[in-house]
């Protein structure tokens, strides 16, 4: 998956380990963190809430902008023996690009081509795209899941390039399956108002929240917020929440009979811009707005509050109209009893309470619990391996001793593998096959196995064999593995 650390990408990848999927994540390093520290601070905040540990997959690091997406060779080499399915959601939400050698372009077009020919070079063949409903640009009619060209104009270069991308998706021959997914516009989690993301709906409850509270109450505390909008406030928004998009995705992931189709993920009931603005008047306490259908103020008339505010929602002025009807005849095939979560007065406040939390995005990162060690030399270990591999004029065949699924802070998936002849053990990124032995357990526990330290019998009990059977295993078993741990760190 090339998206983990989107907002989209981090709620798939909360579905897939919570279900205990082997996924690999594509993931950038930043100026302050790495690609790992990046996903694993995402599964940490996510383990916060849920209350339980979460597995971690194995993460790569790389960037969808470079050839070859950034990855050595080899990891390259252990993405064709490992993976069999690509999820591409990786984008920008640039509206205007200076030219084509920018974004948006060069993220959401040419980073796109990028994974296309990443998927052809290492034999993936099953691909799941992100798209966005909006490559139907600027249409009023009905927009079936069938349509994609159809001569329509776009409003900016975000729907052109994503149109584009989806557009070079369709024509990549070597593809045996592609299945698309376009969500309308995507807002913060229905039930915790999370986001990382604060575009669409989030600008316009982030200006409400800056420039309402600037105005005195009166002395019965209502604030007087008077603004004449050029609409009538019944306008259809097509907005869905995120956590809901992430379930209906996995949901189609997980159903072998929905692949190959191209689903439009768009709201049951849609949002208006009276009901937003109500739903800001009713947690503000403010009041003072007229809906003035299609007569624009002049400029020179505007008052302050009203100049304020249309210069903070100019960028999206284009989208003031009605949205188009989207037909999802597809996704209700599949999804019937995974409705979207109606965006009323409850779900709008828990988003403008969370953003003020978060300070619209300002907020310092929670503090991320340090990673084992002792995890954090079989990461380590892992990559001077591949490094190491790259190398190598020919190998032997590598026998696979252990699997080790770890999960909680620093966790990961790998496999201790020996080769004939040598004298060193190796690590390797990814679990082994399911008859051979594999160790599930928290990193805390590891720590204790590695260091012989005792173990109590509630720790004894998240160990599993190979089966996933609910047999403990013996002493005799762990024994083994202690000495195998031996072995590797001390090589």
């Amino acid at each position: 998956m090339t998206s983990a650390t989107g907002l989209v990408g981090q709620y798939l990848l909360r579905n897939a380990m919570m279900s205990g999927k082997r996924i690999a994540v594509l993931a950038r390093s930043t100026k302050k963190k790495t690609a790992h520290e990046r996903v694993e601070a995402i599964l940490q905040r996510f383990e916060i809430e849920l209350g339980r540990e979460l597995p971690r997959p194995v993460c790569l690091e790389g960037d969808i902008v470079h050839l070859n997406l950034g990855l050595s060779a080899g990891a390259t080499e252990w993405v064709q023996q490992n993976c069999d399915r690509m999820i591409h959601g990786a984008a920008v939400l640039k509206f205007q690009g200076s030219d084509r050698t920018g974004d948006p372009w060069k993220t959401n077009l040419g980073g796109t081509q990028n994974v296309l020919a990443f998927c052809r070079d290492t034999n993936i063949r099953d691909f799941h795209y992100l798209s966005t409903a909006y490559v139907c640009g600027n249409r009023t009619d009905l927009v079936r899941e069938s349509d994609l060209d159809v001569g329509q104009n776009f409003r900016n270069d975000y729907e052109q390039s994503k149109f584009e991308a989806e557009q070079a998706v369709r024509a990549a021959s070597f593809l045996d399956q592609l299945t698309v997914y376009r969500p309308a516009v995507i807002s913060g989690d229905s039930q915790t108002g999370h986001t990382t993301s604060y575009h669409g709906l989030h600008t316009y409850l982030r200006l409400m929240a800056l420039l309402v509270p600037m105005v005195e109450p009166d002395q019965n505390g209502v604030r007087h917020t008077p603004i004449r909008l050029p609409m009538t406030g019944e306008e259809r928004r097509n907005v869905v929440p995120i956590d809901w998009v992430a379930d209906v995705v996995s949901r189609l992931l997980d159903t072998p009979e929905a692949h190959g189709q191209t689903f439009h993920l768009t709201p049951r009931v849609h949002l208006t811009p009276r009901k937003i603005i109500d739903c800001c008047c009713s947690y503000f306490n403010s009041t003072g707005v007229q809906y003035c259908g299609d007569i624009d103020v002049p400029h020179e008339e505007l008052n302050g509050f009203e100049r304020n505010y249309f210069s903070g929602v100019s960028l999206y002025e284009s989208y003031n109209s009605t949205d188009p009807t989207f037909d999802n005849s597809n996704l209700l095939a599949f999804t019937s009893d995974l409705p979207c979560p109606e965006i009323d007065e409850t779900v709008i406040h828990r988003y403008l309470a969370f953003g003020l939390a978060d300070r619209w995005g300002k907020r310092r990162d929670p503090r991320v619990e340090p990673i084992n060690h002792l995890v954090d030399y079989l990461r380590d270990a892992t990559v001077a391996s591949m490094q190491h591999k790259e190398e190598e004029q020919a190998e032997t065949q590598p026998q696979t001793l252990l699997g080790l699924n770890i999960l909680g802070p620093g966790g990961g998936q790998w496999r201790v593998v020996s080769r004939q002849g040598a004298t060193r053990l190796e690590v390797a990124h990814g679990l082994p096959c399911p008859k051979t032995l594999t160790i599930r357990a928290s990193s805390r526990v590891l720590s204790k196995l590695m260091t012989n330290q005792d173990l109590c019998p509630t720790e004894l009990g998240h160990y599993v064999d190979g089966n996933s059977t609910a047999t403990k295993i013996s002493r005799e078993a762990i024994d083994t593995c202690r000495l195998l741990f031996s072995k590797v760190t001390c090589a």
